[in-house]
This record gives C-alpha cells, structure tokens and sequence, in this order.
C-alpha cells in the first residue's frame, strides 16, 4: 500500500515514538508499504515541530527535529510538488498535502486534519482513487488488528 501521512501524524510520531503516530509510522516503514512525502510536507514538519507551543510540550531540540525530518525523507519516496490546484477550500495550505498524494500515486491520504477529512475533499481523492482516513482507522487496516482492540 502506498501511504501519505499528513504532517499532523508525522508531527506526533516524532513526539511520542511509542504513541499511535509514532507506532503506524512504524508499520508502514517497515514494509511492504511505501511511504510518499514531498518536500512541502517535509517542511512543514520542520515548521510545526518549532512552534512554540509544541516546544514547551514536547521539548524537541533543533537537532532532534532535523534527525527526525532526514529519517522521514530517508524512508520516504519524495514526489516534487507544484502549485496544487484549489482543491482544500477551508485551507489552501492542505492543498499540497492532496497534490502529494495525487502525484504519488497513493492508495491512502492518512489525516487528523478536518479539512482533508470533508466530504468534499475526501470525494476528490476518492476520484483520483485515494482513500482518505484517520489514523486509527489505517493503523488497525495495516496490523489486522480491529478497532478498539
């Protein structure tokens, strides 16, 4: 299966490698998935993990976060994004995150992000023949494990 995993799942696997993130992007490094990510996504982590907030939360030091960015783009096959077309309409941003997807030929969009989780988003991807799903729900699909167990 080939996999995106939105920023604000990488974002907490880099905070907590035991936690769920950090557990299913685990799962899809290890194979037989693939990884797909961009240089936007890329960034974007670098970006998310030095607001302020999450700092005093998760305490991550420059060094850490760029480990943790080079282990991504390690794993990951990287597909160079353009200007994406308007797809997200609550949030332009996302629309790159949709265009690594679409670009990388992926079978699943993985996200926490209510943007990319409205209908009209997820009918878009469903067309370009990507699933969009949280992830819990790709977590428990990947490990064959059902849900709530």
């Amino acid at each position: 299966m080939r996999i995106v995993l939105d920023t604000n799942v990488l974002v907490r696997a880099a905070a907590d490698e035991q936690g769920l993130a950090g557990r299913l992007l685990q799962e899809v490094a290890s194979g037989p998935h693939v990884l797909v990510s961009s240089p936007y996504v890329l960034g974007e982590i670098a970006r998310v993990l030095a607001y302020a907030r999450l700092q005093a939360r998760w305490q991550l030091g420059e060094k850490t976060v760029r480990e943790f960015v080079s282990r991504v783009s390690d794993i990951a096959e990287i597909v160079l994004t353009t200007t994406p077309d308007r797809i997200v309409a609550a949030d332009p941003d996302d629309d790159a995150i949709v265009q690594t997807a679409v670009l990388g030929g992926v079978d699943v969009l993985c996200t926490r992000d209510a943007h990319l989780l409205d209908r009209a988003v997820v009918e878009y991807c469903a067309g370009q023949g990507i699933q969009v799903m949280n992830d819990i729900d790709l977590y428990h699909t990947l490990t064959g494990r059902p849900r709530g167990g």
